[in-house]
């Protein structure tokens, strides 16, 4: 099975460590991370206003990436997530609106790069990526 030697904003080497050094669990956390969070972005800013509602897609998406190795996904996400539980809280914080911006570029990154290694992946792409 061919992985990936490099992946935009991806530890590929570190994901699949974690999964018992078996590729095929990789792709298949892949497939489920491109199947699953196709739609996320447009949820995650409906769900802006409700705070507790926005914290839980961000926290879906932060473990999700987390577990596939989109490692600056992961980040920009537990930032948000982070600021987010602090207004929970009543803490005070800075405006969310650029951990906002950094979390939509982040996730645009990672899932498209996902999608094209998972598609090139089923099309049985000989070449590692």
């Amino acid at each position: 099975m061919i992985v990936p030697r490099a992946l935009n904003g991806f530890d590929v080497n570190a994901a699949i460590g974690r999964m018992l050094d078996q590729p095929e669990l990789w792709w298949e956390a892949v497939g489920l991370f491109v199947a699953h969070f196709a739609d996320w972005e447009r949820t995650w800013r409906e769900s802006i206003g409700d705070d507790a509602l926005e914290r839980k897609r961000v926290h879906a998406v932060r473990s999700a990436a987390a577990n596939v190795g989109a490692v600056h996904l992961a980040d920009a996400a537990g930032a948000l997530e982070e600021m987010l539980l602090k207004l929970a809280d009543g803490a005070p914080v800075d405006s969310p609106a650029n951990l906002r911006t950094v979390l939509s570029h982040a996730f645009r990154e990672a899932w498209s790069a996902a999608a094209v290694a998972r598609q090139a992946n089923d099309l049985g792409a000989g070449e590692p990526m």
